[in-house]
C-alpha cells in the first residue's frame, strides 16, 4: 500500500484512525490519529513506502523506536508502540501541541536570553538521561525539539546509538551539517560530548537567530566545523553576557577533551550564568587558552597558503599605546597655613537643634499613632477581585488582609469568593480582615473502573463526582466490560471531569473465506492470514480429487470472530468397497451385481469347449473380495463356445 494523503480518515493497523497530517520528513511521514483501543490521540510515524524495503533505513526506523522507547523522562517524547502493517512500519507516539525550536527561531529570531539559558537546561537533562542509559542521539537540531505544553521535548532517535559509533554507511556522515560535531563530520566516532557540541550551536543559534557556520555545500559547512572558530554570541549580540559567551566557546571546542565531558557540568555553568555567579575555573581558563591560540584568533582572514592549505590568520595587533606622561609635581610658592578656626561652640548648637527636632518628631508621631489607633475606616469589598489586588486595596485603607484558601466550583482560580468582616463595614485602621480566596474546582482522584461492567463503572465515576462517555470498541473481552480509561487511574482532575470509558462489544468479527477445491496448505495461510485459527480433518469424497479441500465449517461468506477456528476436510479421493466375486455366474446376473456394488462393467469373450459355459463368467480382474474405489471398471472375462 502507497503511505500517502488517502490514510485520511481510515484505520490503519485496525487500531489508529488516522486524523490529519502533521508533517513529513525525509524518511517518514507524521500523521495525528486516534487509538480506538485507549482512547487517546497519538502521532504516528510511518515509513514511507519507497523505503519500506531498504534495510538500512529500516534499521534505522527500528533503531529510533528502540532507542526512545527505552527512555522515559520528561523531556523526551514517550514511544507508544511501534510495529509492521499495510506494507511498512510505524512508530506511535506521544503527540506534542506546539511548534519545534526551529520554527520559533525562524518565526521570532533570537530568544530571550533567561529563555535560551532554559531551553538549553531542558535540552541538557533529557541528553543526561539518554547518555547515562548508554544511547548517543547524534542529531540534536532545533528541527529535533518541540516546544509545546509546560515542558521542551528531545525526539527524532533515528540514528541514535548505544555507545560510541561511528557512520553507519560507507561514505556517509550521518547527522545535520550546520550542527556537526568535528569528529562527525571527520566520521571519526562519536561521543556524548558530540551531542553536547551540537547543543552549543543550539544555544548559539538561540542566542544570535543564526548557526556559527553556514555555506553553500554540506562539505564546506564540515571544513568550517573542522578548521574555523565561531564568533563570539556577543560579537553578534552585545547584551550577551562575557561568562555565557565562555561557556557557549567551551562547547564548541574542536577537541571533545575540550569540552563539556557530561551534560551535568554543562548545565551547571549555564546555571552559574542564571544566577549571576563566576563559572567553572575551566571554562574560563579553557576559552581564554583557546582564543591565545593562533587558530582562536576571531576575526581573522582565510589566507591560501603553499600547499593549498587554508589557515586563519590573525589580525593585525593594536598600535602599541603610548603609556601617558609620568607625573611630575608642580614648582611655585607655597602658600601660608590656614588660621584655626574654633569649632566647638557651634557643635554644641548643633547637637541641640537635633536633638530639639528629635524631640518633636517623636511627640508628633505619638500623636498622630493614638489619632490612628482611635480611627475607624470603612472595608471595602474586594469579592470577585483577584488575591493581589484585593490585598492592595486593603493594605491601601491601613487594613491586614489575612488569607484563607478554599475550592469553589464558582469563581476561578486566585479569585477572592467571600471576606470577613463585608465589605462596608468599619473596623478600626490595622485590623484583619480575612478573604477567602479560591483554588479552583474541587479536586478528585480518577477512580479504577477497567474491568468492571459499564454500569457498576458509572456509577463509581459518579460517587466520585465525575461524569462518564461510553465508547464502544472491538475487544477480546466479554461484551460490555470496560476495557480502558481516559483519564488513567488515580490521576487527579477537577469534579465534574469526563472520564472516557471504552466498553467491549466483543470481538470482532469478518466474513470466512471460501477455500472449497484448494489445497490444504493454500487454505490454510488464506484462512490464518483472515485471522483465524484451522483445524484440518482427511476424509473421501467421491467428487473433490485427494488434496483438496471438500468442506469447510463454518460456510464460506459466514460471519465469525477473529481467532475462532475454522474446520476443513481435505479429501483422500473417492472411498473404496469389496468387489464381489461373480466367477461361475451368468454374464448379465455378474454385470448387475458388479453395477449395484457401484462398479463399471468391461466385458470381454474368451473361448471354451465346454458348451455349459457359454455366456458364463471365467475370470474377473479385480479378483472377487478385494478393494477397489467405487466407480472404478472391473472386467469379467465371459466364456464363448
Amino acid at each position: 500500500m502507497a503511505v500517502t494523503d488517502t490514510l485520511i480518515n481510515t484505520l490503519f493497523d485496525g487500531r489508529y484512525r488516522i486524523l490529519r497530517k502533521l508533517g513529513a520528513g525525509g524518511m517518514a511521514n507524521v500523521y495525528l490519529a486516534e487509538d480506538e483501543e485507549l482512547g487517546r490521540r497519538v502521532a504516528i510515524k510511518i515509513l514511507n513506502d519507497r523505503y519500506a524495503n531498504d534495510e538500512l533505513f529500516i534499521e534505522r526506523f527500528r533503531r529510533e523506536a528502540k532507542s526512545a522507547a527505552g527512555l522515559s523522562h520528561p523531556n523526551i517524547v514517550s514511544i507508544y508502540d511501534r510495529g509492521q502493517a499495510e506494507g511498512t512500519y510505524y512508530i506511535a507516539m506521544e503527540v506534542i501541541e506546539g511548534r519545534s525550536l526551529k520554527e520559533l527561531i525562524l518565526t521570532r529570531g533570537p530568544l530571550p536570553i533567561a529563555h535560551a539559558i532554559a531551553y538549553a537546561l531542558e535540552i541538557l537533562d533529557a541528553l543526561r538521561f539518554a547518555h547515562r542509559h548508554g544511547i548517543i542521539h547524534r542529531d540534536v537540531k532545533p528541527h529535533n525539539i518541540l516546544i509545546g505544553g509546560e515542558r521542551l521535548k528531545v525526539t527524532d532517535f533515528g540514528i541514535a546509538r548505544a555507545g560510541a559509533s561511528q557512520m553507519t554507511e560507507a561514505g556517509s556522515i550521518m547527522g545535520t551539517a550546520q550542527y556537526l560535531s568535528p569528529e562527525q563530520a571527520r566520521g571519526a566516532p562519536v561521543t556524548a560530548s558530540s551531542d553536547l557540541y551540537s547543543v552549543g550551536i543550539v544555544l548559539y543559534e538561540m542566542l544570535t537567530g543564526k548557526v556559527p557556520f553556514s555555506g553553500d555545500s554540506a562539505i564546506e559547512i564540515a571544513m568550517k566545523h573542522l578548521n574555523e572558530l565561531p564568533r563570539p554570541p556577543s560579537k553578534i549580540r552585545p547584551e550577551v553576557p562575557p561568562e555565557l559567551d565562555h561557556v557557549v566557546l567551551r562547547a564548541l571546542a574542536k577537541a571533545p577533551e575540550d569540552r563539556y565531558q557530561t551534560a551535568e557540568e554543562f548545565a551547571d555553568d549555564l546555571r552559574r550564568v542564571e544566577a549571576g555567579l563566576p563559572i567553572a575555573p575551566e571554562t574560563s581558563e579553557g576559552v581564554t587558552a583557546l582564543l591565545a591560540a593562533p587558530m582562536g584568533t576571531i576575526g581573522g582572514t582565510t589566507q591560501v597558503l603553499p600547499g593549498d592549505a587554508t589557515q586563519v590568520a590573525p589580525p593585525r595587533p593594536d598600535p602599541a599605546r603610548r603609556p601617558p606622561p609620568p607625573y611630575r609635581p608642580g614648582y611655585g610658592y607655597e602658600e601660608p597655613p590656614p588660621k584655626r578656626r574654633r569649632w566647638a561652640p557651634w557643635l554644641l548648637v548643633a547637637l541641640l537643634l537635633a536633638a530639639a527636632g528629635f524631640a518633636g518628631w517623636y511627640v508628633f508621631t505619638k500623636i498622630q499613632d493614638q489619632l490612628a489607633a482611635n480611627a475607624t475606616v470603612a472595608v471595602p469589598n474586594v469579592v470577585g477581585l483577584r488575591e493581589q489586588l484585593a490585598k492592595q486595596k486593603l493594605e491601601g485603607q491601613g487594613l491586614v488582609p489575612r488569607v484563607e484558601r478554599a475550592a469553589s466550583t464558582e469563581r476561578d482560580k486566585g479569585i477572592v469568593l467571600d471576606q470577613r468582616p463585608d465589605g462596608g463595614a468599619r473596623v478600626q485602621s490595622g485590623d484583619e480582615v480575612t478573604i477567602i480566596v479560591s483554588t479552583g474546582v474541587p479536586q478528585v482522584a480518577v477512580p479504577r473502573v477497567v474491568g468492571m461492567d459499564y454500569a457498576a463503572a458509572v456509577d463509581a465515576l459518579n460517587e466520585a463526582n465525575l461524569q462518564a462517555k461510553r465508547k464502544n470498541v472491538f475487544s477480546e473481552k466479554p461484551p460490555g466490560q470496560v476495557v480502558a480509561q481516559d483519564p488513567p487511574p488515580g490521576k487527579t482532575v477537577d469534579e465534574g471531569t469526563t472520564v472516557l470509558l471504552n466498553v467491549s462489544k466483543g470481538a470482532k468479527t469478518v466474513a470466512v473465506p471460501d477455500v472449497l477445491q484448494q489445497t490444504q496448505d493454500s487454505a490454510t495461510a488464506e484462512l490464518q492470514a483472515a485471522g483465524f485459527q484451522v483445524q484440518v480433518v482427511q476424509a473421501p469424497s467421491d467428487t473433490t480429487p485427494e488434496g483438496l479441500v471438500s468442506a469447510q465449517s463454518p460456510d464460506p461468506g459466514t460471519q465469525a470472530e477473529k481467532g475462532s477456528t475454522v474446520t476443513i476436510t481435505v479429501s483422500t479421493g473417492p472411498s473404496t468397497t469389496t468387489v464381489p466375486n461373480v466367477v461361475g455366474k451368468d454374464k448379465n446376473e455378474a454385470k448387475k451385481e458388479l453395477e449395484d456394488a457401484g462398479f463399471k462393467v468391461d466385458m470381454q469373450e474368451v473361448p471354451v469347449s465346454d458348451p455349459t459355459q457359454n455366456n458364463v463368467v471365467q475370470d474377473q480382474d479385480p479378483a472377487g473380495g478385494s478393494d477397489a474405489q467405487k466407480g472404478s471398471t472391473v472386467t469379467i472375462f465371459v466364456g464363448k463356445f
